[in-house]
């Protein structure tokens, strides 16, 4: 299996790497099943322990901890092409949800960029577009989130939480080719760092806001082994955010002396 990492802040710590166990090319995620009702059934089961992460108060133990929230929607999708965000942003809800280039109508599993229109659309946009196809499959499995590409032409994820469980630079974008899997994102995982970076203060935690959204371009990739070397050049793309912890910093960013909640 081939796979590509590339650093786009020029850091020399050895990500161009050819091969990775990060990526699976046999289609097998942990907790998935090959029936979607069943796949629900265990994201219904085994996402409601989430609620159970917890993390102590600021600045009194003393205090109430503030706890982690499963929100009703587990991730916000919006689209992108070049700099323009384009059409209304979806609204995950279901433990899977596929993006993809064909101009169905989208369903609370399913978001069809063929339906989005835009004025200001380039040639090359209008070219990338037609080669999504069935795109990428994201799943929301026990606290763990994966991305699949579905599509006959790679995609690009950069995603700092799945770097930093691999020790990779922060500002890594992974290939991932037709076929294969990838974590992209753990709310464990998440939750360790959140517990080590607040007693650093606000702006530490401030930082973590950063791993709360995911970057995921469609045929061209970016970054130092590419003429693109920001996401806001390439043709087509999507931002992935994921509002349950994004909105556990927001709850405990107040407490913390801030300027304010994180989405004032």
């Amino acid at each position: 299996m081939s796979s590509g990492f590339i650093n786009p802040s020029g850091n020399s710590s050895g990500l161009n790497q050819t091969d990775s166990s990060a990526i699976n090319s046999d289609n097998q995620m942990e907790g998935v099943t090959s029936s979607d009702e069943n796949s629900m059934l265990y994201q219904n089961q085994n996402n409601q322990q989430l609620n159970r992460y917890s993390i102590e108060h600021p600045q009194d133990n003393r205090l109430p901890s503030i706890d982690y929230v499963e929100p009703a929607f587990w991730c916000t999708i919006s689209y992108y092409e070049l700099n323009q965000h384009v059409g209304e942003s979806f609204h995950a809800s279901q433990p899977y949800v596929n993006v993809d280039g064909f101009v169905d109508p989208s369903s609370p599993s399913r978001f069809c960029l063929g339906v989005l229109t835009n004025i200001n659309r380039t040639y090359e946009s209008e070219q990338c577009r037609k080669l999504i196809g069935r795109g990428v499959r994201l799943y929301y499995i026990g606290g763990e989130v994966y991305a699949e590409c579905l599509s006959d032409s790679p995609i690009f994820v950069q995603s700092p939480n799945c770097n930093t469980m691999n020790g990779w630079h922060p500002a890594t974008v992974c290939k991932l080719p037709p076929g294969c899997n990838l974590k992209i994102f753990s709310h464990h995982e998440f939750a360790n760092i959140l517990a080590r970076t607040v007693p650093e203060g606000y702006n530490a935690v401030f930082q973590l806001t950063k791993m709360c959204s995911i970057r995921i371009s469609f045929v061209k990739g970016w970054g130092n082994d590419y003429r693109r070397q920001a996401i806001t050049s390439t043709p087509c793309w999507i931002e992935v955010r994921l509002n349950g912890p994004f909105q556990w910093l927001d709850r405990i960013w107040p407490q913390m002396n801030g300027p304010g909640s994180l989405s004032s």
